[in-house]
């Protein structure tokens, strides 16, 4: 059993996404009575229509959650206009908190993947309460920076956004850094293709891309991440060894220890089974760490008494 734990707006766009691909069943969480029983119904009839072979439910009750082998962890207060991830610390820290004793308890032996904001610092929190091995606990961020750095550079190119293979590392917020010399079509960089003044273009359009659906409609987005938690959902429940962008605790990784930041992960049944170490220059690996101080930066905000 899948279980997603808050019914919002991200939460019930990953149930969709998740619902298409019958991975598995599906249980919706969430603390406000209805909403969850609401959606996982509205759900289901569509799952029935569809011809979809799931069971989808909703619940209040974390109890419930007893024996998924994945949680998607999706709550937290979202992001509104002007807004910046970062600003979020201090409000979703204990809901992560919380969660992760719920998970400790009613699903001790699941693989987490959070997309609580800040989304490094939560991965790093969700990390610590758990008390886990570091393949279990996984961030999402990169496969959404990732896909809309593919789409903007696609744009430019005049290609589908499937001919580009993006890299965005590091941190999920305003320090995240696209890297264009290692974003390729068929193997030949970004920087051969475009000129300057365009890779400007697509890496300040990709790191501003969040901020600007949140300005256009209000609130933060929810299918791009609901798409890319089903495609990591796949990969593990299938085991397929898939190589994504995610937030994971590095163990000296690209020079850095026991803080989270975006990378190349390979996922499958063990969940981030495996860190692969992309060749960076000199000026890249500057950059790179740059958003890894940043995210140690939001961490420091973190309420020390969600760290004991």
């Amino acid at each position: 059993m899948i279980t997603i734990v808050g019914a919002g707006r991200v939460g019930t766009a990953a149930a969709l996404f998740l619902m298409m691909k019958e991975l598995d069943d599906i249980l919706l969480i969430d603390i406000v009575e209805g909403r969850p029983q609401g959606e996982a119904l509205d759900l289901a009839h569509a799952a029935s229509i569809l011809g979809l072979s799931i069971d989808i439910r909703g619940s209040t009750d974390f109890r419930d959650m007893a024996g998924s082998d994945l949680v998607i962890v999706t709550a937290g207060f979202p992001r509104k206009p002007g807004m910046t991830r970062e600003e979020l610390v201090g409000k979703n820290a204990e809901i992560v908190a919380d969660v992760a004793e719920k998970i400790k308890e009613y699903a001790p032996n699941a693989i987490v993947i959070l997309t609580t904001n800040p989304l490094d610092a939560m991965t790093y929190l969700m990390y610590r309460k758990l008390g886990w091995p570091r393949e279990r606990v996984i961030g999402f961020s990169g496969v959404l920076d990732a896909g809309r750095m593919r789409y903007y550079a696609a744009k430019k190119l005049g290609v589908s956004p499937a001919a580009v293979e993006a890299v965005v590392l590091g941190q999920h917020g305003e320090k995240m850094f696209p890297v264009p010399r290692l974003t390729t079509v068929m193997g030949k960089p970004l920087t051969e293709l475009l000129s300057r003044e365009e890779i400007e273009e697509v890496v300040r359009e990709t790191v501003q891309a969040g901020a600007t659906i949140t300005k256009l409609r209000g609130y933060s987005s929810n299918y791009g991440p609901g798409a890319g938690l089903a495609l990591m959902a796949e990969s593990i429940k299938k085991d397929q060894k898939k190589v994504f962008l995610a937030s994971v605790i590095l163990k000296g990784e690209y020079g850095v220890h026991d803080l989270p930041a975006s990378v190349p992960v390979v996922l499958g049944r063990g969940g981030a089974e495996r860190v692969i170490e992309l060749p960076l220059t000199e000026e890249e690996r500057r950059g790179f760490m740059e958003s890894v101080e940043a995210i140690r930066a939001n961490i420091e905000q973190i309420p020390k008494q969600y760290l004991a």
